[in-house]
């Protein structure tokens, strides 16, 4: 049965291993070079060269305790006491040596690793915040899992690479300081290692090169079934309401199926190299006796050097076999990086938009900025291209309202995502506002985790307002009762999202517009969850503020607080006609 589960390789599928053993590179050359040049390339090099003469120094010292170890058992073979005690104090003396230097090269590379992931997660996170990347990338299909890349594959990139790096750095160190020895024992049996070595790596590569594929899925898969039942967590009234456990549960299942099916490719092919590995492994140690057994029954040579020879070709063997030793490891590293860097290419490197939106701000004149106005602006979905609004042409000024109606799925919604800059337009022109004087009041407002004061004034913090004023906007949206619900500490911190209702929450969003007074408001479905008195008496607020809006609804009670109304259709056509207010 398990043999139709093994993978079968192409020659498609060589070619693709290729190239993406190539992007690999690319990718692991941009993340690491990133991190040594940044503003912490200091620390980070001196943590580095720091380990790198911690990992020459122990290689030295496994020389030392080789010779040794040579004396000391040469020693007891020749039942010569002076010399078992003098061989015996350098033995221990080189494992006194090797302590610190042991414990000192873990610390500094634990400490490297740790700096690197704070750098690269606080990097990635800048990142994935600038130009709304983290609005951009949701259902992308070229990078899953944003979250899970950035928390766990960020962390296991750091440490590995820094693992793997001393690995190679100490095989290079072991390879020159034992290959010497070996030489000066036997010349035979250092060919014989790089022949042993070489051949043993080819077999290993053929057998578990599709290991790199399956790890990458099998990242993809344990995230997938993560954000399931994150899912379900963030959505567990919906759920209770609708009694949709079973259709959960066995979604939950599905997704833990394809994570543990892709395991079992993996195992298999696991199974398939231990085989050779471990063969590989016990032959090794039968080797170096071969050789030498006999030059020590002519006389050639001592016991001890037996002893150390197995020593030495065990280290030297590691050295050269190390893609057959780390191969799953490494396998699984490889996929680390180019779940990391496909993210890294998706990713810009400054938030240029914001900084356009603050040039905007500084250099457009008050006139010009209280101005709304589309051109022939077609509205389309984003990747699909599917149309909307075809040539959408309207103009709003100060203190002025519009208000979008249509059937579901004409694109209401969508004009506003437009206006905002979330999608991009199909052709037209669009004239706005900077974004600092725009504000958008979604059906269901985002509950920050934090105080009533850090909801009120989100995403502004920093603003400077009296309690007494927020008090004032609170009893205005009719949210007295939630000021008196935290005894008038506007520092308390609750559980928003399930203290209020989404009725409260869209006050809180209204409350929110008032605090900050923008020029323009785009209210999509803002009172849905309202009853007819506190929806009208909160528009009429509005309207008194002088704030221009656009809103979004179904409502035709909503229509009596507009200028004018846009009446959207499902083909794509549309039509404007004057408000109750005109």
């Amino acid at each position: 049965m398990e043999r139709k589960n093994q993978p079968h390789l192409s020659l498609e599928d060589t070619l693709d291993d290729r190239q993406n053993l190539k992007t690999t590179c690319r990718q692991f050359w941009l993340i690491s070079r990133a991190f040594f040049a940044s503003e912490r390339r200091r620390k980070a090099r001196g943590f580095l060269i720091s380990l790198l003469l911690l990992a020459l120094a122990l290689g030295g010292v496994q020389v030392l305790m080789s010779y040794a170890g040579r004396d000391f058992f040469t020693a007891i073979e020749r039942k010569q006491t002076a010399a078992y005690w003098t061989a015996l104090a350098w033995y221990l003396g080189t494992f006194a040596l090797a302590v610190p230097i042991g414990v000192f090269y873990r610390w500094v590379e634990e400490r490297l690793a740790l700096l690197w992931r704070e750098w690269m997660a606080q990097h990635l996170v800048k990142r994935y915040f600038n130009n709304r990347a983290y609005f951009r990338l949701r259902g992308s299909e070229g990078v899953d899992n944003p979250d899970q890349r950035i928390s766990e594959d960020v962390t296991n990139f750091t440490m590995t690479s820094l693992s793997m790096l001393l690995i190679v750095l100490n095989s290079l160190v072991t390879l020159i300081a034992f290959i010497g020895v070996l030489w000066m024992i036997s010349g035979t049996l250092v060919v014989i290692l790089v022949t042993y070595a070489l051949a043993g790596t080819a077999i290993s590569i053929v057998i578990g090169r599709k290991l790199v594929r399956l790890y990458y899925h099998q990242y993809e898969q344990e995230a997938n079934f993560r954000y399931g039942l994150v899912r379900v967590r963030d959505n567990a009234e919906s759920i209770a309401f609708y009694r949709g456990e079973k259709r959960e549960h066995l979604d939950l299942f599905r997704r833990l199926a394809a994570a543990l099916g892709n395991m079992r490719l993996i195992i298999i092919l696991n199974r398939n190299l231990g085989f050779f590995t471990n063969s590989y492994n016990y032959l090794a140690l039968v080797l170096p006796v071969l050789v030498v057994a006999p030059i020590f029954m002519r006389g050639g040579v001592e016991f001890g050097v037996i002893t150390q020879t197995a020593g030495a070709f065990a280290q030297v063997l590691a050295a050269f076999s190390l893609i057959i030793t780390q191969f799953g490891g490494l396998s699984a590293y490889l996929a680390s990086i180019q779940r990391l860097g496909r993210l890294w290419d998706q990713l810009d490197e400054d938030d240029s938009e914001e900084l356009r939106i603050y040039a905007e701000a500084e250099s457009v004149p008050s006139s010009v900025s209280r101005i709304l106005k589309l051109e022939q602006l077609t509205i389309c979905t984003p990747g699909h291209g599917r149309v909307l609004v075809k040539e959408l042409s309207f103009e709003l000024h100060a203190e002025q309202s519009l208000m979008i109606m249509g059937p579901s799925g004409s694109g209401k919604s969508s004009v506003l995502r437009t206006v905002a800059g979330l999608w991009p337009g199909g052709g037209g022109s669009l004239e706005r506002p900077a974004f600092n004087q725009l504000m958008f009041l979604p059906q269901r407002p985002y509950m920050v985790e934090g105080s009533l004061r850090e909801q009120l004034l989100y995403p502004y913090g920093n603003q400077v307002i009296s309690d007494a004023d927020i008090g004032k906007v609170l009893a205005d949206v009719n949210l007295a009762d939630v000021f008196e619900r935290v005894d008038g500490d506007l520092d308390r911190v609750l559980d928003w999202g399930n203290v209020l209702s989404l009725g409260e929450q869209q006050r809180i969003a209204f409350a929110r517009l008032f605090l900050r007074m923008p020029k323009f408001a785009f209210l999509d479905e803002a009172t849905s969850a309202l009853d007819e008195g506190n929806q009208r008496e909160l528009y009429q607020r509005i309207r008194d503020s002088g704030i221009s809006f656009i809103s979004v609804g179904h409502r035709t009670t909503l229509e009596e607080f507009h200028d004018q109304i846009l009446e959207l259709d499902r083909s794509g056509t549309w039509e404007i006609r004057s408000g109750a207010l005109r």
